[in-house]
């Protein structure tokens, strides 16, 4: 079904919201649940479309999924059985945290095909980490043109140099190890809050881990898949998400709480929204930490040294996460002051800045990853088209802030990603509607 958002802009957003489950944490630890033949339950998944579909995969392999107690956040998953054979291409291309199915589906069937995984159009995402991994543990592995063809009789562990430290790589390589015979020892490990977690749920089975939040990560593996335990997992709340709620409650004005959230992920993302003009408050109640942002924000681009204009840039953890640059662009948008986006990791990330061009904003692109903000700008309602996940949240804070009325279209995209948005942001004072 084609569907929009009609976005009127100009209320601000007041009261509570509980941030979702982590999607990048979610979407491969379900895919470590298919190691385990004894059953595992993972709780507070984002019921978004990443997810939905990622359940179609497994149930294509024989694994079942069980709502626990009517939520249909919490599921025990039984994969007691996972079927061989090829991936379905309809199923896995959509779907980029699909490529995580790789390490678990080979160690239980002992051969898997990949279809080449698509997901968001932000540039080239290479997976020769993925393969140069799964080779050193044991893996051999044929390329065509479309996917790959991997066979394994048993990973053995070894000492692992990733060429980069990427996120769902080091994911692959962290869940083979997980069954290995041996020790593994994996340098330049990305050391993600979703791959902290993912670590910590291999953990609770039985896999003694070090270095769980660091780059080097030392594994010893249980030998095999049938001497993992039963174990339940909490998926943490995505620091996405937060990030992004943060920039909504600042451009219109609002005064927001976000609960339940954990400051050790947000360190660097706040250290950003201050160097905008934007200023957070930690609150304790009842054991957990909430985060407010209060109306009347500076909104005030904070200078370099010597007044020199300011940078915000991407890099992996734990700096500023590459899929925050575009929130971080439409925010400066109504900022005082210039700041330099640069986007380092992907090459098409910045496409999106042409809408907000379009609703008033005075950006210069000056390559595919280099953008000048120049701000406050003040925004106007506009018809626009999601290009993928973090952009159409971009663009979802753009027209909450802009005066007038706009459509944003291709919402799958966001829904993706962010759960019942639309249903979320009205209880909090939005005019935001979802139509067909």
């Amino acid at each position: 079904m084609n569907e929009e958002f009609i976005i009127e802009g100009g209320h601000p957003l007041n009261g509570n919201i509980l941030p979702q489950g982590n999607k990048n944490e979610a979407l491969p630890v379900l895919c470590a649940s298919l190691l385990n033949p004894h059953g595992v339950e993972v709780h507070n998944l984002p019921l978004i479309e990443d997810i939905r579909n990622l359940i179609k995969v497994m149930d294509y392999l024989g694994v079942e999924t069980n709502t626990i107690e009517n939520d249909k956040h919490n599921v025990k998953v039984h994969a007691d059985l996972v079927k061989s054979g090829d991936l379905p291409a309809e199923l896995i291309t959509p779907l980029r945290g699909s490529i995580t199915l790789m390490a678990p589906v080979l160690a239980r069937t002992g051969k898997v095909f990949m279809p080449r995984p698509g997901g968001d159009k932000i540039g080239r995402r290479r997976i020769d980490t993925h393969l140069l991994a799964l080779k050193a543990l044991g893996a051999n592995i044929e390329i065509f043109h479309d996917g790959y063809l991997l066979t394994c009789d048993e990973f053995i562990g070894t000492d692992i140099l990733l060429d980069e430290a990427s996120v769902t790589g080091t994911e692959n390589a962290v869940m083979a190890a997980a069954i290995a015979k041996g020790e593994t020892v994996i340098e330049n490990a990305a050391s993600e809050p979703h791959v902290q977690g993912l670590c910590r749920f291999l953990q609770a089975q039985g896999v003694q881990i070090e270095g769980i939040g660091s780059n080097v990560l030392k594994i010893v593996g249980v030998e095999a898949c049938e001497n993992l335990q039963p174990a339940k997992h909490f998926v943490g709340p995505d620091y996405l998400e937060i990030g992004s709620f943060i920039s909504m409650a600042a451009l219109t004005g609002g005064d927001m709480t976000i609960e339940k959230i954990l400051p050790r992920d947000l360190r660097m993302i706040l250290a950003v929204m201050q160097r905008l003009g934007i200023e957070c408050e930690f609150v304790a109640e009842n054991n957990r930490t909430n985060l407010r942002i209060a109306p009347k924000q500076k909104l005030e681009i904070q200078t370099d040294v010597h007044g020199e204009i300011p940078k915000i840039d991407d890099a992996p953890w734990p700096m500023f996460p590459a899929d925050l640059i575009s929130i971080a662009l439409v925010t400066a948008t109504q900022c005082s002051g210039n700041v330099l986006i640069h986007e380092k990791m992907f090459e098409s990330r910045l496409y999106f800045t042409d809408k907000l061009i379009g609703m008033g904003a005075k950006i210069v692109l000056c390559d595919p990853h280099r953008a000048v903000i120049m701000g406050p700008s003040k925004l106007f309602g506009s018809s626009m088209t999601s290009p993928d996940i973090r952009a159409g949240m971009a663009l979802v804070i753009a027209a909450l802030a802009a005066e007038g009325r706009s459509t944003i279209q291709n919402i799958i995209q966001i829904d993706r990603g962010y759960e019942n948005i639309d249903q979320r942001l009205r209880a909090l004072g939005a005019k935001i509607s979802r139509v067909s």
